[in-house]
Parts: C-alpha cells; structure tokens; sequence
C-alpha cells in the first residue's frame, strides 16, 4: 500500500484523510499494519521535522515484508514501513497556465473484482501501460476508461469536467481510486456554490465539455485544453477551472 501526501508551509495536508485510505486499503488486502494511525501520524510529524522542508511531499509505503519465495501472504509475518519526504514537480509550471493535452488510453482500468481501484496499491501496471501510450503520443497523461466503455481516471489523477456551468466527475461505482484532492475539490465546489455533481461519463461527454480538469495530490489542480486531438471550450483554462484551482491553493495554505 502507499500513499503520497503533501507538506504545505511545514503541515502535512490532509493528514488523517490519507492515513484512514491507507488503513482501509490494508484492511481489504488483510495486511495488519503495525502501528494505530495516531502513532503512524505522530511518525510522519517527526521526519517532516527532521526534513526540515516548509513545503515537498511523502511517499509514506507499506509491504508486507520480507519472506520466501511464492505468493502465500502468510510467508511474509513483519511488515515494513517505509517513509520518504522529498520535492515534487509532476507538470511544469507553465501547463498550469496554459493547460495541456492529454489522450484516452486503449488500456481500460482494472475491473473492480479484479485489482479495485479504490485499493491504493503499488500494483501499477494497469497505469503504466496507459502512462506508455500517453508517451507515445506526446502528452502528459492519458484518460482510461473502464470496462463498461465510460470514463473512469487518468493513470495518476481524477478526471472532472464543466458543462453548462456545472463541474461533472465519475462517481466510484465508475472504478475510480477517492482522491483526497477529488474530495477536496468537491467540498470547495460546495462550498462555493459551484454546481457539482458525480455521473456516469462517456467519451462523448470529455469531448464536448466546456471544460476539463484534472486533480491529484502531486498535480494538484491541473487544466486540460485538448483530449484526443480535440480542443475543449476555446483551447485555453476556462474561468470554472481557473477559480476551483485558485481556490484549493489559497485553501492548502489555510488562506481560505
């Protein structure tokens, strides 16, 4: 299991939201970690002190440990914990102001009876591949869809779309993993009164959204202007977009 966190100005931003994902995707795959969540949070506290960083990110791992050869999880009794704080930069700074293409990938997400999306495990290889192909074709990322055909997630982020003046964004019976910074986004459309809501999304609505937007810990709030060769609104961040991102960074450092 993992979990990747931020540090904004010396606090650890949604601290206890990540920890309780963490626990509940242990949970599912029955790995007992060895320590509460208080004391888990207590350690993270001490080495973004001992970082001594004001703003960067956690990659906060859990394994089962070490064991013998085979898959049998009973092979592996000592769990490891493994915490690693260090800056981030997935996007230049620049594809905040200007947006950036992306494409829907032919890898569809895992089926939720097979690898759960909603589990937050190191088992990437679904998202690679996808990753892969949005290398091939030039872009930052790419959107997958899951087995029924309609939009589920990015390789590394959630997928959210204006239309007609409201924010849409596939719900988790879509086969998505709950994004802290998804949830965060809906609590400040909400708050905010920016009409929000979670639907069911097809390829079709990506491309005639008005907007389109993605979120995520690492990327935070980031503009898409282009899926799959077609130009979304008018080619540029639109003003729905730009106030939700605005908004969740006044909202990190406590300034809303």
């Amino acid at each position: 299991m993992f979990e990747g966190i931020r540090i904004y100005a010396g606090k650890i931003f949604k601290n206890h939201e990540h920890l309780k994902r963490l626990y509940d995707s242990a949970r599912a795959i029955r790995l007992a970690i060895p320590f509460s969540i208080d004391q888990m949070s207590q350690t993270l506290a001490a080495c973004v002190e001992r970082s001594g960083m004001s703003d960067g990110y956690i990659r906060l791992v859990v394994t089962r440990g070490a064991g013998d050869l085979g898959i049998d999880p009973r092979k592996s009794v000592k769990p490891s914990v493994i915490i690693i704080i260090d800056k981030i930069n997935i996007y230049p700074p620049a594809t905040y102001d200007e947006g950036m293409a992306v494409i829907t990938s032919s890898v569809i997400r895992n089926h939720p009876n097979s690898c759960p999306p909603r589990i937050k495990s190191l088992n990437y290889l679904n998202n690679v591949l996808a990753k892969i192909e949005a290398n091939d074709a030039g872009v930052a990322e790419a959107i997958m869809l899951n087995h029924n055909g309609n939009v589920a997630e990015c390789t590394a982020d959630n997928v959210f779309i204006v239309r007609d003046g409201q924010v849409q964004t596939p719900g988790t019976a879509e086969g998505i993993l709950e994004g802290v910074t998804r949830q965060t986004v809906i609590e400040l459309c909400q708050t905010h009164g920016i009409p929000l809501i979670e639907k069911t999304l097809q390829r079709h609505d990506l491309y005639i959204a008005d907007e389109c937007f993605l979120t995520g810990t690492g990327a935070e709030v980031v503009p898409v202007v282009k899926i799959d060769g077609r130009v979304i609104g008018d080619g540029k961040p639109g003003p729905i977009t730009r106030k939700i991102a605005q908004t969740y960074m006044k909202f990190v450092r406590g300034q809303v």
